[in-house]
């Protein structure tokens, strides 16, 4: 089966010296557009009480002057940004995270920053041949009508940059110059590694659950991921001001190794389905998991709970499971994880009672003892087929208390040896078994 894929690479800029006055001048008038594309919102919002969305917006834009500084969809794709951040902040705030703010201006004291620029198909030109990128420059920056930026590239010796179906201009701090990720278009023939399925449930004491058809379990703690959140949560704080050069790099740092965990955690996830044959993924529908069932409104977990809950990146975790998952012939389904977690896997019985306590689920009816989110990762499993449900004997002399379910294979996120401050690592297998303890409820 062949279907595509993308792929982002990075690629340096040979002729840096050449380029970076025309790309700061890009930058800049990115970040202006952003500014003024904010402030209108504002306007609109003190008048009527809503937000534009991007297309009102871009209609409305479109003859400032500002607007042809960039190629057309190059400015285009800056009001759609803004519009994905303020929609962003809407879901924040829907799912009761009330620290959260609206998009703010991209100012770096009283200087505009470099913000991205983004060229879609018709504001580059590729040359394989001589591994150069054509950019095109908005109307008010060219000095005449052909006027563009040609940039030479370099990448890896491994990559073949083709198809290319967009460029970002991207300014990079740590090096003090612009680079480009170049993303390409790949077809490629995919077989389905089997007919098995696996259920995800996603949490926040371990990230994630899978539950395999073949009757595996295996836990994700997500202990790595909030020692980060908790770190660099004092760090910042500790700066002069949020906005500082420091905070902004403490951010940055943080944001990255969040990204490097999720990648690990999804590729390793993916790795394991292909050896077990799993052509089905199915991961638990999250919306609404900080409402309260009865009133709709939002529930307080506590003050540790709700950092935790709103740290959450589930929304990227399952994008990248899904493009990796897809590469290897893997479906992902999205599924609701309604009552997953009160509802007993083996019987099918739903009592909150059954969970007595974070990662410890007892069944009153058949007795099954079980860990509360591999429990919780099999029900979802079950709901791609009903059918798959098994429903046990709860008169039978078998003992559920002991097997995987009961005793899940912990992977945990192991930092690099040599890279410690980039946070790089991969999953291990502990090698001990994690709770429940069956001893303690006998």
């Amino acid at each position: 089966m062949a279907i595509q894929v993308t792929h982002t690479y990075v690629a340096t800029i040979r002729n840096q010296q050449q380029v970076q006055s025309d790309l700061d001048s890009l930058g800049f008038a990115a970040a202006k557009l952003w500014n003024i594309a904010r402030w209108t919102c504002d306007r609109i919002w003190g008048e009527t009480g809503t937000i534009p969305e991007d297309g009102p917006l871009k209609a409305y834009l479109k003859n400032h002057e500002r607007y042809a500084d960039r190629n057309s969809q190059s400015s285009q794709r800056v009001i759609e940004e803004l519009a994905e951040a303020f929609s962003g902040w809407y879901a924040k705030r829907r799912n009761g995270d009330d620290r959260a703010n609206p998009p703010k201006y991209r100012k770096n004291g009283d200087d505009h920053p470099r913000s991205t620029v983004t060229f879609k198909e018709d504001g580059f030109k590729h040359d394989a041949k001589n591994n150069r990128i054509r950019l095109s420059k908005g109307r008010n920056l060219k000095e005449h009508w052909s006027d563009f930026i040609l940039c030479e590239i370099e990448t890896r010796p491994d990559v073949t940059i083709e198809n290319v179906g967009q460029v970002k201009a991207v300014w990079n701090d740590s090096k003090g110059e612009w680079e480009l990720h170049i993303v390409c278009k790949h077809e490629i023939e995919a077989e389905s590694p089997g007919d098995e399925t696996a259920g995800i449930d996603l949490g926040i004491s371990n990230f994630a659950a899978v539950s395999y058809s073949t009757g595996d379990h295996e836990l994700y703690p997500g202990n790595a991921l909030k020692t980060d959140e908790r770190y660099f949560a004092k760090e910042i704080a500790k700066c002069n001001s949020s906005r500082s050069n420091n905070a902004l790099r403490l951010r940055k740092k943080r944001s990255k190794r969040r990204s490097h965990y999720l990648h690990a955690v999804t590729k390793h996830i993916v790795a394991e389905c292909v050896e077990r044959g799993v052509g089905t993924i199915a991961v638990g529908n999250l919306e609404g998991i900080r409402e309260d069932d009865e009133t709709g409104e939002a529930r307080n977990w506590g003050d540790r709970g709700n950092e935790g809950l709103h740290g959450w990146a589930f929304d990227r975790f399952t994008n990248l499971l899904t493009y990796k998952a897809k590469a290897e012939g893997i479906t992902v389904v999205i599924v609701s994880e309604r009552d997953t977690s009160k509802t007993c896997s083996r019987c099918g019985q739903k009592r909150d009672a059954n969970r007595v306590e974070r990662g410890l689920y007892v069944c009153r009816e058949c007795e099954a003892v079980m860990n509360a989110d591999s429990n919780g990762a099999e029900n979802i499993r079950c709901r791609l087929d009903q059918a798959e449900k098994v429903t046990l004997n709860p008169r039978s002399t078998e003992d559920r208390s002991s097997g995987r379910v009961a005793r899940p294979v912990v992977n945990l996120f192991r930092r690099g040896e040599y890279d410690h401050s980039r946070g790089q690592g991969t999953f291990a297998e502990q090698a001990s078994s994690c709770k429940p303890q069956i001893s303690q409820l006998r």
